[in-house]
């Protein structure tokens, strides 16, 4: 994949969606620091920072999902390599004491798609209000716009007057029988269209009018630079800036007309040729891998514990070994 180091993950829309849901009178902040906008099928697992040698912290979240990482810094490094070695068994899924790239790719992947059911689990009761086990459009729309809908606040005319009819657009997508309501699955496709196939024409559309500030249905290049950074004083630009102008012209813009269409947009932000879960798999193994056969025994993991699971972050609060039964 070219020059696809530079690239990471976005959460796509989300922190904005439960923003206004959870903080109705919130407005969004224009950016100062690098922004990704690069999604992947696995969702909160981007590609692995280039700067990011000397932390763990992305090998982390990819092996455990970022809320179960937080967990291990609240133990010793007997703890937490007690609970790695109940983690490998579960890895080792026929049984043969060794842990194979493919099978630690399949682990990744189930982590990386219960953090999304999970969340989609944490605010169902806060959208289905009839308790019907379905959220209907209207049941979200009071959720979220109520008090604008309600009061017309002015202060936040602007946010809300785009963003009604863009969740409305999205969840109409997302209800594939068109029924006005959502089942869970329905509901995760709104939450996290990123993760299915009949919701990606959404999130090329949705990022090129986020980009698209003059209108003409393109992004150029000072538009996809000011969606990642802004000039506070009109200082000069950070030297990633100026790598990233060399990407848009060498990379992102394929027809080298200027200008990215949707089909380029689609390109950059979905790429369809790394699988970051088999990637992060291969790395793992290379790392731990010290008779060099190409899969790790317990003991090669657990030598290397830190690289799994040590210490980065806070307290999740539950038992892993419970959690990973979900799994």
């Amino acid at each position: 994949m070219a020059r696809g180091g530079r690239d990471r993950l976005l959460g796509f829309a989300l922190g904005l969606l439960l923003a206004l849901a959870l903080a109705p009178r919130a407005l969004r902040a224009k950016p100062t620091v690098r922004k990704e906008r690069v999604v992947r099928p696995d969702s909160e697992l981007g590609e692995r920072p280039p700067e990011d040698n000397q932390s763990f912290q992305y090998d982390h979240e990819a092996f455990l999902g970022k809320e179960d990482s937080k967990t291990f810094d609240q133990l010793t490094s007997e703890e937490s390599k007690e609970r790695l070695g109940k983690i490998v068994d579960r890895i080792d899924s026929d049984g043969d004491s060794f842990v194979t790239t493919e099978e630690l790719k399949t682990w990744i992947k189930r982590v990386q798609k219960r953090y999304i059911y999970d969340n989609v689990a944490k605010v169902w009761k806060d959208y289905d209000r009839d308790k019907d086990d379905k959220i209907s459009w209207e049941e979200y729309k009071q959720a979220t716009y109520g008090y604008y809908l309600e009061f017309q606040d002015t202060s936040d005319h602007h946010t809300f007057k785009k963003m009604l009819p863009r969740d409305e657009r999205r969840f109409k997508a997302a209800d594939l029988d068109g029924d006005q309501t959502a089942t869970r699955e329905e509901f995760t496709a709104f939450l996290h269209p990123e993760e299915f196939e009949h919701m990606k024409e959404i999130v090329v559309l949705e990022t090129l009018e986020d980009i698209d500030k003059n209108g003409d249905g393109f992004v150029d290049q000072d538009e996809y630079i000011a969606d990642m950074f802004s000039h506070e004083e009109n200082g000069p630009e950070p030297d990633w800036v100026l790598s990233e102008r060399e990407q848009f012209n060498e990379f992102r813009d394929l027809n080298k007309d200027g200008k990215l269409d949707k089909d380029e947009i689609r390109h950059w932000i979905l790429p369809q040729d790394y699988d970051h879960a088999q990637a992060e798999a291969r790395h793992l193994v290379y790392e731990s891998d010290k008779d060099k056969d190409e899969k790790l025994t317990k003991e090669e993991i657990l030598e290397n514990w830190n690289m799994f699971v040590g210490s980065q972050a806070t307290n999740y609060g539950e038992d892993l070994t419970k959690n990973h039964d979900e799994l």
